[in-house]
């Protein structure tokens, strides 16, 4: 029997529901038993009191019990961001997600079309040649053949088809621009994963941390982005083996120098697919640095290398080599635009 959600909605203004309450709470929403004012305020109310890591992790679970799975190796990671943060860069995890699939690392790439910037990860890969709407089946060919595969949010989690017209209704952030990178249809366990605001990392680490991860970083930049900066200090939450600790990250920790943000600023999908494939050219710039900054970043996540210096060579030499450009190759030749 569907619960019956508008007792929850009370509660849910007054205090933290609990995890039971909230698990009812989510699975009345993914199964289509609440109204679209119900889900508006329940929504809500979390969002001014303030969204709790119970209530995060059952949301999680409730998404990832109806989600289309894939299967991945015990190795695989995903290199994704929450997005919201408006600051319309150049595709750095996208890009990244590529150089860490050739330096050897399978990745499942979660992602979504453009929210904040103008050009999301489905857009510019659309625009590299990769159909971004791939069914399951062939996202799996993907991850199996070429290393690397990109998940559409809205293919993979069928229920969200039941929140989506609230959620633009509302049209202010809700508890649902935090589940992305936690719901991750190929269940790793190893993500590189930035927020939109710093103060979501702690929390975010901890809701990984109850859904079984094994390692992640959660970061913010300095300069505001979802993205290890370039041009500046970012903050760093590491979940690993259960243990939770803070601290900031510089380019010069990866042995790379500074860039001006304007370095990065990206423009639309066609405008950045262009950048991304001088990228894997060769290009040297800022946005090379970004890059190998949040690759090599992600490298040390996936245990492929002990710092941040030795991830950053480990990322150029996926890059210079072509790795990471025959990687992009594959992935467009299995699932082509």
């Amino acid at each position: 029997m569907t619960t019956d959600i508008r007792p929850l909605i009370g509660l849910a203004a007054e205090r933290p529901l609990t995890q039971g309450e909230a698990d009812a709470a989510f699975a009345a929403l993914f199964e289509g038993a609440a109204t679209p004012a119900q889900i508006g305020g329940l929504l809500m109310a979390m969002r001014v009191r303030g969204e709790t890591v119970d209530e995060m992790a059952a949301a999680t679970g409730a998404m990832r019990a109806r989600m289309h799975r894939l299967n991945a190796p015990d190795d695989a990671m995903d290199i994704v961001g929450t997005g919201g943060d408006g600051r319309k860069t150049l595709n750095i995890s996208t890009a990244a997600a590529l150089v860490v699939a050739g330096a050897g690392v399978p990745v499942a790439k979660h992602g979504n079309k453009a929210l904040s910037s103008k050009s999301g990860s489905a857009d510019v890969l659309s625009e590299l040649g990769v159909d971004s709407m791939a069914a399951p089946e062939k996202s799996q060919s993907a991850l199996d053949q070429a290393g690397l595969c990109f998940m559409m949010a809205t293919v993979h989690h069928p229920a969200m088809r039941h929140v989506g017209p609230t959620r633009a209704e509302l049209g202010t952030r809700t508890i649902f621009n935090l589940l992305g990178p936690m719901t991750n249809p190929a269940g790793v366990k190893r993500q590189l994963t930035g927020t939109f605001d710093a103060k979501w990392c702690r929390p975010m680490a901890a809701t990984l941390r109850e859904m079984g991860s094994e390692h992640v970083w959660l970061i913010h930049g300095s300069d505001g982005t979802d993205e290890l900066a370039i041009s500046g200090g970012s903050f760093v939450v590491e979940m690993k083996d259960g243990d939770i600790r803070e601290f900031t990250v510089t380019p010069e920790n990866a042995g790379l120098q500074r860039h001006d943000f304007a370095e990065i600023v990206g423009g639309d999908a066609a405008h950045n697919a262009r950048a991304v494939r001088e990228l894997l050219d060769g290009a040297h710039n800022g946005y090379r640095d970004a890059v190998l900054l949040n690759a090599g970043a992600a490298l040390l996540v996936a245990g492929r290398v002990s710092n941040l210096r030795d991830g950053a060579v480990l990322a150029a030499e996926s890059i210079d080599s072509g790795a990471a450009k025959a990687r992009l190759a594959a992935l467009a030749a299995i699932v082509p635009a």
